[in-house]
């Protein structure tokens, strides 16, 4: 089953259900307010695996910054295509900031899209959360955290929980109250609990 709604009525039965859980949630999301999650959903998955490549291990201002500089080498044509990106010399895009295992990583998603392994945006919503992880973690350098990060962001899946997100874990353990974050698996299970709604829950938990 495919779970892909993030309307703001999505969001309201979201929020309602996870203050319900107990008093540490409903405190926290009274304080936070209402859930303001934007979705990218007319990225192509090819793009959105390049823009989370760039943001992997790195503060969003920075990974902003490279990427800015990236998109300069191209005015007049948005996003570069995966041909384009190819073309591009090593050296060009070490200067945008990129290291050497990014570029590589970057270099077999473009290759990959060309030869159809990374599926386009219309082939990517039919295909289950598992479906499409399972496909492109056999991907260079693409993790399941990345592959979250598009079904998301650009695919608009409303029951995604990034247990390997360490922002996810200390979130939680902040709103616990806890001396140490859970493990991804301790995550896991945790989260089990906030279906269908774990995209909402990863917001939440971020802002904790």
């Amino acid at each position: 089953m495919i779970l892909a709604d993030l309307s703001p009525e999505a969001y309201r039965e979201a929020t309602d259900y996870l203050a319900a859980l107990d008093p540490d949630w409903a405190r926290h999301i009274t304080a936070t307010g209402p859930c303001l999650h934007q979705a990218t959903p007319g990225r192509e998955p090819y793009e959105a695996l390049v823009r989370a490549i760039a943001y992997q291990q790195l503060h969003a201002r920075a990974a902003e910054a490279i990427l800015g500089r990236l998109l300069a080498l191209f005015p007049d044509d948005g996003f570069p295509a995966p041909r384009q990106l190819l073309e591009v010399a090593p050296e060009t895009m070490r200067t945008c900031g990129f290291s050497a295992s990014k570029l590589a990583t970057i270099h077999g998603i473009a290759q990959a899209a060309l030869d159809g392994a990374v599926p386009c945006r219309e082939e990517a919503l039919g295909m289950s959360d598992e479906a499409l992880i399972e496909r492109l973690v056999a991907l260079r350098g693409v993790g399941r955290w990345t592959v979250e990060m598009l079904l998301i962001y650009s695919l608009e899946r409303s029951d995604v929980l990034p247990v390997d997100d360490f922002a996810v874990r200390e979130g939680y353990r902040r709103l616990k109250g806890l001396g140490k974050a859970p493990t991804p698996a301790q995550m896991r299970s945790l989260g089990a609990g906030w279906r269908p709604h774990r995209t909402v829950a990863a917001w939440y938990l971020w802002r904790a």
